[in-house]
C-alpha cells in the first residue's frame, strides 16, 4: 500500500483540508494516510476526524496515526510538511514581544523580520532531523512543504538532498482576489507570476489577450481614496508598477517604508495590523474549541476540494496527468537570471510523473528583482547562521533585513539578537 506522511497532523484544519482533497482522488483511494504530530491530543483529533470523512468519502483509504516519527515516514511516497517549532506559546509571543522593547512592531512575523529569521533559526534543525529520517526509510519520497518560513525551509530542504517543493496558497488565490476587489469579471483570465514567496509578482494579467493592469491600476487608484484591507499592494503596485501576491499585512514589514517609528500615521494610513499574528494565534485557539466538536465527532463529515495544491501534484505524479502550479523551488540554471542561483524562487512549475518541472522565467523587472534580492539577502545569511551556529551570521542577518535596518542601530540589532537567543533558549541550538 503506497503511503502518504502527514508531519504536523495536530494541523486539524490544515489536514482536513489537504488529506481531505486527497480522498476525492481516484488514484489515491488505496493509499495509506500515516499521521505524525508530537502534541497526542491533536493527533488523536486529526486520526478521529479524518476516519469519520473517509467513511463518506474514500472507505478504502486507511488513517493510521503514529507515535513514531519514523515509522511514519517509512516506505512513503510523498511527505507533507505542516509543522510549527515552537507554537504561539511560548515561541511566537517571544518573537514579538522582545523585539517590542527595542521599538521594532511587525505584524506576522513568520517569513522574513526578526520574527522570520527565529522562527527559521529554530525550525531547521527539526527539518534536517526529517531529511535525516527520510534518507534512510523513503529516500525517493517528495516532501511537500507547507512550512513558513516557505524559502529558507524548502532550500535546507533541497540542500539535504531531499526532492522538495515548497507550496503556499498566495499565488492561485491572486489574481481573483484582485480582480474581485476591483470588482472587474474573472472569466477568460491568463496570469502569470514568478519571484520570490510572499513577494511574487504578478507579471502579466490579461482577459482574452487584452492587458488588464491599465483599467486594474485606474481602479486601485480610486480605491486608495478610501480604507481598505489591501492598501500596502496597491501602494507598492503604483510605486513599483506591479501587484505581489501575499496580503498586505505581510508585506508591510518585508519592506522599509511602511512600519516606521517616526511616521506613525503611516499605520492607520495604509491600514496595518500590528500584531495581527498574535491575534490570529488567540482566535483560531478559541476557535478551535468551538469548532473541534463538530469535526472530530461527526461520523457522517464530507469535504469539497479545496484549492490546495498538494492532492492535485499527488495526481498528476500518480497519473502523468500534467498539472501547472506555483511552486518554490531553486534557482538552479537561473530560473529568474537577476536573482541569485542559490535562492529559492517561486515560479511556474508543470507537475507530472516525472516530478517537478520549474519553468524558465528570464528576467524580472529590474525593480521587482531588486525588491527580491533585499529579502533573499537575509534568507541566505539565516541559513549560513543555522549552518555554521554563528551568533555573527544571525546579526548580519538581521542587519540586512529591510525592516530592523530601518529602525534600528547595529548595536542595537546586536542587543535584540542576544536577548531572543537568550529568550528562546532550548528552542535554539547553541550558537557561538
Amino acid at each position: 500500500m503506497s503511503k502518504i506522511t502527514f508531519l504536523g497532523a495536530g494541523s486539524t484544519v490544515f489536514a482536513k483540508n489537504v488529506l481531505g482533497d486527497c480522498m476525492t482522488v481516484e488514484a489515491l483511494k488505496d493509499f495509506e494516510f500515516a499521521l505524525f504530530d508530537i502534541d497526542q491530543e491533536r493527533l488523536h483529533d486529526s486520526e478521529m476526524m479524518l476516519n469519520n470523512m473517509k467513511s463518506s468519502i474514500a472507505p478504502t483509504v486507511k488513517v493510521k496515526a503514529y507515535q513514531d516519527r519514523k515509522e511514519a515516514l517509512r516506505g512513503a511516497k510523498y511527505v507533507i510538511n505542516a509543522i510549527q517549532v515552537g507554537g504561539y506559546d511560548p515561541c511566537t509571543i517571544t518573537d514579538f514581544e522582545i523585539p517590542k522593547k527595542y521599538g521594532l512592531r511587525q505584524t506576522i512575523a513568520d517569513t522574513l523580520g526578526i520574527g522570520g529569521i527565529f522562527r527559521n533559526l529554530r525550525t531547521i534543525p527539526v527539518m534536517k532531523e526529517f531529511a535525516r529520517d527520510m534518507k534512510e526509510v523513503c529516500p525517493d519520497a517528495w516532501f511537500l512543504n507547507y512550512t513558513n518560513p516557505m524559502a529558507v525551509l524548502t532550500n535546507v530542504m533541497l540542500e539535504e538532498g531531499i526532492k522538495t517543493v515548497g507550496l503556499c496558497h498566495s499565488v492561485q488565490v491572486c489574481a481573483d482576489h484582485l480582480l474581485d476587489s476591483l470588482d472587474m469579471p474573472k472569466d477568460n483570465i491568463q496570469w502569470k507570476i514568478a519571484g520570490i514567496n510572499h513577494m511574487a509578482w504578478l507579471l502579466e494579467i490579461t482577459r482574452d489577450g487584452k492587458d488588464l493592469y491599465p483599467e486594474i491600476k485606474k481602479r486601485a487608484k480610486q480605491k486608495q481614496q478610501e480604507k481598505h484591507d489591501d492598501m500596502v499592494r496597491f501602494e507598492l503596485m503604483d510605486k513599483f508598477g506591479y501587484y505581489v501576491t501575499e496580503s498586505s499585512e505581510h508585506n508591510a514589514e518585508y519592506h522599509p517604508y511602511f512600519i516606521k517609528s517616526k511616521y506613525p500615521e503611516l499605520i492607520d494610513r495604509f491600514q496595518i495590523p500590528l500584531d495581527e499574528y498574535p491575534r490570529r494565534c488567540v482566535n483560531q485557539i478559541e476557535g478551535w474549541k468551538k469548532m473541534r466538536n463538530e469535526l472530530v465527532n461527526d461520523q457522517h463529515l464530507t469535504h469539497e476540494r479545496t484549492h490546495e495544491y498538494g492532492s492535485y501534484i499527488i495526481e498528476a505524479m500518480e497519473t502523468n496527468q500534467p498539472f501547472k502550479i506555483g511552486g518554490n523551488v531553486q534557482n538552479t540554471g537561473g530560473l529568474i537570471r537577476n536573482l541569485p542561483e542559490k535562492a529559492v524562487v517561486e515560479v511556474p512549475c508543470l507537475v507530472d510523473a516525472s516530478g517537478v518541472t520549474p519553468t524558465h522565467v528570464g528576467e524580472l523587472p529590474e525593480q521587482l528583482a531588486a525588491l527580491n534580492r533585499t529579502n533573499i539577502n537575509t534568507q541566505l545569511l539565516t541559513m549560513e547562521a543555522a549552518r555554521t551556529r554563528s551568533k555573527q551570521k544571525i546579526y548580519q542577518a538581521a542587519m540586512l533585513d529591510p525592516h530592523t535596518a530601518a529602525e534600528l542601530s547595529l548595536d542595537d540589532i546586536v542587543a535584540l539578537c542576544d536577548d531572543l537567543i537568550e529568550a528562546h533558549g532550548e528552542w535554539l541550538p547553541e550558537y557561538y
